[in-house]
C-alpha cells in the first residue's frame, strides 16, 4: 500500500469518528476532523499524481471516502434538523446511482471513473456549506443549495461520461 492509499484509508477511519462527534454536537471538533480529512484528500491526490502512484484502488476508494464523509455529515445534519432532508435525498440518490454506474463500468468495461474538476468542486462547496452550517454561520443554508446545484451538475457530467463509455466513445 502506497502513501496516497494510506491517506485515503485514514479518511475512511475518520468517517465514523467525525460522525460520532457531529452527532454529539461537538461542532468545533467535527470541523477539525473534516478539515483533516480534506487535507488528506488533497495530499493523497497530489502525491499520487506527482510521484506516479495512481492505482485503480485509489481511483475508486478516494471518491468513496469523500462520499462517505459527505453523506455522514448530511445525514446527521438532517437528523438534527440543521438541513432539509431534500438535500440529503438528492445527494444520496446521486451517490447511489454513481456507485452503481461505476461498478457497472468497472465490471463490464474495465474502466475506472476517476474524479474530475466538477466532482472536486462539488466536494469543496459541500464541505464549506457543512462547516458553515455546523458553526451556525451566515450563508450556510444558501451555500448548501449551491452544493445541491453543483451535485446535480456533476451528476449530469458524470452521466455524459458513462454514456460515452457505454457507447464506445472512451
Amino acid at each position: 500500500m502506497n502513501i496516497p492509499n494510506i491517506l485515503t484509508t485514514t479518511r475512511f477511519i475518520l468517517v465514523p469518528v467525525f460522525g460520532y462527534f457531529l452527532y454529539q454536537s461537538q461542532y468545533i471538533l467535527s470541523v477539525i476532523i473534516l478539515t483533516v480529512a480534506g487535507i488528506t484528500d488533497y495530499l493523497d491526490g497530489h502525491i499520487a499524481r506527482k510521484y506516479n502512484m495512481i492505482t485503480s484502488w485509489g481511483k475508486l476508494a478516494d471518491p468513496l471516502a469523500d462520499k462517505l464523509m459527505q453523506l455522514t455529515a448530511l445525514i446527521i445534519l438532517g437528523i438534527k434538523n440543521k438541513i432539509s432532508f431534500f438535500v440529503v435525498i438528492i445527494v444520496l440518490l446521486k451517490e447511489i446511482i454513481m456507485v452503481i454506474g461505476s461498478v457497472l463500468l468497472l465490471k463490464q468495461d474495465k474502466f475506472v471513473v476517476s474524479s474530475n474538476w466538477y466532482g472536486k468542486l462539488t466536494t469543496v462547496i459541500l464541505y464549506f456549506a457543512v462547516i458553515l452550517i455546523m458553526l451556525d454561520l451566515p450563508f450556510g443554508n444558501y451555500l448548501i443549495m449551491v452544493a445541491v446545484a453543483a451535485t446535480i451538475f456533476s451528476f449530469i457530467k458524470y452521466g455524459m461520461v458513462f454514456i460515452k463509455v457505454k457507447t464506445g466513445d472512451k
